[in-house]
C-alpha cells in the first residue's frame, strides 16, 4: 500500500465531504466484472480488498479505483482473423476486400472477448482534507487521468487543480545543482536528467553517478536544464522529482516499515499503521518541497 509514484492535486478550499458521504457517493459506482463483450470495466473498490470503499483514519481518507480489463492481444485476434479470411477466400475463390477484413476482425473480437481472461489492477488515492491535498499513486498521467475522470463523475465534477509553485521544478533543480547545494531538509542523490532547450533537445542522463564537480555545471552553462533529479528528504524518503512536479520512485526508509511491522498484531492493524506513517511523512515532505520551490502560486493554480 506504500505509494510509489504520485501526482499531486489541490482540493477546493471549501471541500468538506465526510467519509460517510464519500462512501455513499462511491457506492453508486462500484467496480463490476466485465460483461461478455466488455473490454474494460471501471469502478470503486475497497482499499483493503474487503471492506468499506473509504478507509478513514486520523482525518485522512484512502480510496481505490479498480479497473478490470480483458486480456485479448492483437496478435491473437489477427491470427484468428487470418484463418477466417483464408477459409473465406478458399470458399469464394477471390481475395477478401479491406472492408470485409475489418468486419471479420470485429466479428472475431466479439467472439473471443467472452472467453478472454480478465486482469484487475488498483490505483490508490489519498485525500488529505486537513492540508488540502489529493494524491494519486500512479506511474503515468493516463492512469492519474483515469482516476480523476471517474472521480469527477462520482462527485459531480470535483474541481481539482494541479499544484503550481512560484519556482518551476526545472528552475529550482537547475539552481540547486549550479549552486552545489540542496534546499534545507533535502540532499541530492545520484540520478539526474539534463535537457537542452533548443530544438535538438539534447539530453544527458546520470544514474548512480556523483553529481558534484565541474561536469554538471558545464552542462548547465551550455544551456541545459535539470528535468529529473533524485533527492532524499530528511533521510527518510528518497524520490525523483520531475519537471512536471511529479514525484516518482518513492522509497520509504526501511525503519518506517519495520516500525509498523513490529507494532502491528493483525493485518488490519498493519494496514492502519502503514497508512498513518505514510500519510504523515508524505504530508510533511510535500510541505517542505512546496516551500523549497518558492511556495505555492495560488493565482496561477
Amino acid at each position: 500500500m506504500w505509494f510509489k509514484s504520485i501526482f499531486i492535486y489541490r482540493l477546493p478550499t471549501d471541500w468538506a465531504m465526510s467519509a460517510a458521504a464519500l462512501e455513499e457517493n462511491l457506492s453508486r459506482q462500484p467496480l463490476q466484472p466485465c460483461g461478455g463483450l466488455d473490454k474494460q470495466s471501471r469502478g470503486w473498490v475497497s482499499p483493503q480488498g474487503d471492506g468499506p470503499l473509504v478507509h478513514a483514519l486520523n482525518r485522512q481518507l484512502l480510496i481505490a479505483l479498480g479497473v478490470e480489463q480483458k486480456l485479448l492481444p492483437a496478435s491473437i485476434i489477427n491470427q484468428f482473423a487470418k484463418d477466417r479470411i483464408a477459409e473465406l477466400e478458399a470458399q469464394q475463390g477471390h481475395r477478401v476486400g479491406r472492408k470485409e477484413m475489418k468486419e471479420i476482425k470485429e466479428l472475431v473480437t466479439d467472439e473471443l472477448l467472452p472467453r478472454a481472461f480478465a486482469h484487475r489492477r488498483t490505483t490508490f488515492v489519498w485525500i488529505d482534507p486537513v492540508n488540502g491535498w489529493l494524491v494519486v499513486d500512479a506511474a503515468s498521467p493516463a492512469k492519474a487521468d483515469e482516476v480523476l475522470e471517474l472521480l469527477g463523475k462520482t462527485l459531480d465534477d470535483l474541481p481539482l487543480k494541479l499544484v503550481h509553485t512560484k519556482l518551476s521544478p526545472v528552475t529550482a533543480m537547475t539552481g540547486w545543482l549550479a549552486g552545489g547545494e540542496a534546499p534545507p531538509g533535502f540532499t541530492i542523490d545520484r540520478e539526474l536528467e539534463l535537457r537542452s532547450i533548443d530544438e535538438g533537445k539534447a539530453t544527458v542522463r546520470y544514474v548512480r553517478h556523483d553529481l558534484e564537480g565541474d561536469e554538471i555545471r558545464a552542462h548547465i552553462a551550455a544551456g541545459k536544464s535539470a528535468t529529473r533529479l533524485g533527492m532524499t528528504w530528511n533521510d527518510k524518503i528518497s524520490f525523483v522529482l520531475t519537471e512536471q512536479l511529479q514525484i516518482k520512485r518513492l522509497a520509504f526508509l526501511d525503519i518506517l516499515k519495520e516500525e509498523a511491522e513490529s507494532q502491528a498484531e493483525t493485518s488490519d492493524e498493519l494496514f492502519d499503521l502503514d497508512f498513518t506513517l505514510m500519510t504523515g511523512e508524505l504530508a510533511r515532505l510535500l510541505a517542505d518541497l512546496i516551500e523549497a520551490l518558492g511556495g505555492e502560486n495560488v493565482q496561477q493554480a
